[in-house]
């Protein structure tokens, strides 16, 4: 299930979008099946909605904002293209693309988490940007997603992959939805083979990004990232799944020393 959520009246993508659901759309769906923890993982990423922008800022020095535009340049989109930011957050990567594919091109940014959707939107609007406009955020569930084959001209997912529970159900999803020839470019803390940046990682987390959090009052909330980067898969292993799932190429890149990497797969 899936709601359109917040739509700009004069979006091309409203249109298109309600044409193509695969399925009735329920208004502010739960829509949490996909993520780990299901209700309870929502509940977490609504909990850390109103700090999450501050707190990435913070806790990268800002390089999330130079990671993100990789992320976006690796997907290939270009001018007047139909692009998907899939664990869209509150937005960042959404407004990335839209810039990218410009007034013609229509973006689709996707959550679980109506407080994320609630942030993005916000943010669209307070903007004044018209480019802007062609954004349209949906609500739903990663592992179902309601647009048929071969929609997309590019996808994009930022730090969402991880939390997912289904990793391979994702990754036939994105294929599923993508163009032949498109790319889907998926950054995310990277599960370094390395064990030296493995132990950096683990105590940046543990000493920097759970006592930051904390100041918010989120430190529990903060505190499942180490176990969701244990829990991931590496690299090779997500070239593996891409490529098993049908992209005729995925290559993942290690960037800032191998604490973050960007899976790049072609369909």
């Amino acid at each position: 299930m899936a709601s359109s959520f917040s739509l700009s009246p004069t979006s091309p993508a409203a249109a298109s979008l309600s044409a193509s659901h695969r399925g009735p759309a329920t208004q502010h769906s739960s829509a949490s099946v996909g993520f780990r923890g299901s209700p309870e993982r929502q509940a977490l990423f609504s909990r850390i909605a109103p700090a999450y922008d501050n707190l990435n800022d913070l806790l990268s020095l800002g390089l999330h904002r130079v990671w993100k535009r990789m992320a976006v340049s690796w997907s290939g989109a270009k001018k007047a293209e139909r692009v998907l930011d899939l664990c869209c957050g509150s937005g960042d990567l959404a407004f990335l693309l839209s810039e990218r594919v410009g007034p013609q091109g229509e973006v689709t940014g996707f959550d679980f988490s109506k407080q994320q959707l609630l942030i993005a939107s916000a943010r669209r609007d307070l903007s004044g940007k018209t480019c802007y406009k062609n954004i349209m955020w949906v609500e739903g569930d990663a592992l179902n997603l309601p647009f048929p084959a071969y929609y997309f001209d590019a996808v994009t997912v930022g730090y969402g992959l991880r939390n997912l529970v289904d990793k391979r159900k994702a990754m036939e999803e994105i294929f599923r939805v993508l163009k032949p020839g498109s790319r889907a470019s998926i950054l995310d803390f990277n599960k370094s083979s390395n064990a030296f940046t493995t132990s950096f990682q683990e105590y940046m987390i543990d000493n920097v990004v759970v006592p930051v959090a904390s100041t918010y009052g989120l430190a529990k909330e903060y505190a499942y990232m180490k176990t969701s980067i244990q829990e991931f898969l590496t690299g090779k292993e997500l070239e593996k799944v891409a490529k098993e799932v049908g992209f005729s190429n995925a290559k993942h890149y290690e960037i800032s020393g191998g604490l973050m990497g960007n899976l790049v797969a072609t369909r």
